[in-house]
């Protein structure tokens, strides 16, 4: 289920004028879900599929380990592509399958660098 919404999201922002960069960004520290650029920006995206209705929405498993592991693999990808004076940014997508639908809830700039 995940890679299937993480295939939507990467869809949805394409739709919304994104242009996917980099999918599944692994390194031996972990992995980015997307990478696009929005604009003149570089936006890390970490992107949660949940089924149904939890208690815990997909965005908020986003925790303060997993921010900062995100953190360090967009220093990582930087450094790599030589993309040090570029505006960077985080976001978080959450999807939820409602009767084989997707509800998409885009939280942009999620957390800070």
């Amino acid at each position: 289920m995940g890679k299937e919404g993480e295939r939507f999201a990467a869809r949805f922002l394409k739709k919304n004028g994104y242009r996917i960069l980099a999918c599944n960004y692994r390194t031996a520290l972990g992995e980015i879900d997307i990478i696009a650029k929005d604009g003149n920006q570089i936006v890390f995206i970490e992107v949660k599929t949940r089924k149904g209705d939890t208690c815990i929405a997909p965005e908020e498993s986003v925790n303060w380990q997993k921010q900062q592991r995100i953190k360090r693999l967009a220093l990582l990808y930087l450094k790599k592509h030589k993309l040090h004076d570029i505006p960077v940014r985080f976001d978080v997508i959450g999807l939820r399958v409602k009767e084989g639908y997707y509800v998409v809830e885009h939280i942009k700039d999620a957390f800070a660098f």
